[in-house]
């Protein structure tokens, strides 16, 4: 596929999506899908905030590029012991190579409750979000609305290392003009106290299983309140 009919399929398949752990795309670029969060919730009255950077690539017929980055953080609360509430930010850059080179930009903003499944292990997270600004116009906001139902797991390896694996259905509000998305993620919390802070690493694929796929990494910082206890 020459480099021009692939960058206008990415467009035309994957524009203006949204994420969070549910957000966006915007045109020409992929919602970010990474989750940089585990299973274990927060406990009432406590919150933590995960500053991010994530890097994209693009894979199709056997060639991979990138094709965006996004920075951005995440906040959480504790409500219950068994319920969270989550609020994240990102805002994405990417260059896009068509007749020349272009680099546009996004926003997205996502929300949603997180529920306990099995203590310490199994959480189900279920954001909404949208994408705004940048170069995207205002009359596409109402298109780029999508509810991302995730599934986070916890698998504990020590007291200072944790294996996060995730998965989520990336479903747009627009059915009729973008397509239902898939993505898996692997992340590790690293930490002598996981309970107040932990780095967090995370690759991860998104995929309609039909064509190529999007590939990223990121890495995190959570910060939580029982830190400054």
């Amino acid at each position: 596929m020459h480099r021009k009919s692939k960058v206008l399929s990415v467009r035309n398949a994957l524009a203006f999506l949204v994420v969070a752990a549910g957000l966006a795309f915007a045109a020409g670029c992929v919602a970010p899908f990474s989750d940089l969060q585990s299973a274990k919730m927060l406990g009432k009255g406590n919150f933590e905030v995960t500053p991010g950077f994530t890097t994209v690539s693009v894979s199709d017929e056997g060639t991979t590029e990138h094709v965006q980055s996004h920075i951005g953080a995440q906040l959480g609360y504790g409500i219950a012991k068994f319920l969270d509430l989550r609020l994240r930010f990102e805002h994405i850059y990417a260059t896009v190579e068509d007749d020349g080179e272009e680099t546009i930009s996004a926003n997205v903003l996502a929300f949603g409750p997180k529920f306990r499944l099995a203590k310490d292990w199994l959480a189900f997270y279920i954001p909404i979000g949208f994408g705004f600004g940048g170069d995207l116009g205002s009359e596409d906001i109402s298109d780029t609305w999508q509810v991302h139902p995730t599934l986070l797991a916890t698998l504990p390896i020590g007291k200072s290392l944790e294996i996060n694996p995730s998965a989520k259905i990336m479903i747009p509000f627009s059915s009729d003009a973008f397509d239902t998305l898939y993505a898996f993620n692997l992340g590790l919390a690293i930490s002598s106290d996981v309970s107040k802070w932990a780095l967090r690493p995370e690759v991860g694929i998104c995929t309609n299983f039909e064509g190529g796929h999007f590939l990223q990494f990121s890495i995190g910082l959570t910060l939580g309140s029982r830190l400054f206890k």
